[in-house]
C-alpha cells in the first residue's frame, strides 16, 4: 500500500487546492481511518445504519491536527469516491468542530475536476439542505458512543481554511 505521507504533498494551499486522500466514501456507515503507523486503512467502528456519512471524507497528507491525526477533509461531490483514491480538491471553507474537548476542524472541498468547481467557490454556494445534513451528522455522529461529545462551532471561509491547513502543515513539519 502507498504511504501517502511520503508520496504526496499537502498541495498548493496558497492557490486554493489541496491533495486529498479519501478514507470514507459518501454514504458509508463504516468509519474507515488511515493509520500512518502502518501506512494503511482500518475500520475503526461501524455507525448506525441510519447514519451514513453525508460527504466523502478523507485527509490532507503531511498535516497534523490537534487530535494527532492528519487534517480531516470533506469532499463534496455528486457521487461517492472510493477509499484510497487521491485527488486534487478546491478549498471552499472549513467546518469548526470540537470533539471530546479538542479542535477537530474539517476542511471543506470539492474535486477540482468536477464540473461544479466552476460554480462553487465557497460554502455559501452549497445547497442549504446539504450544509444542514453535514452539521447534523457531525453534531451527532458519536451520540451512540457518548452523547454531546462533539460540538459544531460554525463555518469559516477559504482564508480560515488555509490558516488551519498551514497550522497543521507546520505541526507536521515540527513533529
Amino acid at each position: 500500500m502507498t504511504d501517502f505521507n511520503k508520496t504526496l504533498t499537502p498541495g498548493d494551499i496558497k492557490n486554493g487546492t489541496a491533495n486529498v486522500v479519501i478514507e470514507m466514501p459518501a454514504g458509508t456507515i463504516d468509519k474507515i481511518e488511515w493509520h500512518r503507523q502502518v501506512a494503511g486503512f482500518r475500520i475503526d467502528r461501524t455507525n448506525l445504519s441510519t447514519f451514513p456519512v453525508p460527504a466523502n471524507y478523507g485527509f490532507i497528507p503531511r498535516t497534523l491536527n490537534d487530535d494527532n491525526d492528519e487534517l480531516d477533509v470533506l469532499v463534496i461531490s455528486d457521487r461517492p469516491i472510493q477509499t484510497e483514491v487521491n485527488l486534487v480538491a478546491k478549498i471552499i471553507g472549513v467546518m469548526k468542530l470540537n470533539d471530546e474537548g479538542d479542535s477537530d476542524d474539517k476542511i471543506v472541498t470539492i474535486p477540482k475536476s468536477d464540473r461544479q468547481s466552476q460554480t462553487i467557490n465557497s460554502i455559501n454556494d452549497l445547497p442549504k439542505d446539504q450544509i444542514e445534513k453535514i452539521e447534523h451528522y457531525f453534531s451527532h455522529y458519536k451520540d451512540f458512543i457518548r452523547p454531546g461529545i462533539t460540538k459544531f462551532l460554525g463555518w469559516g471561509d477559504i482564508d480560515d481554511a488555509k490558516k488551519v491547513i498551514e497550522k497543521t502543515i507546520w505541526q507536521w513539519d515540527k513533529n
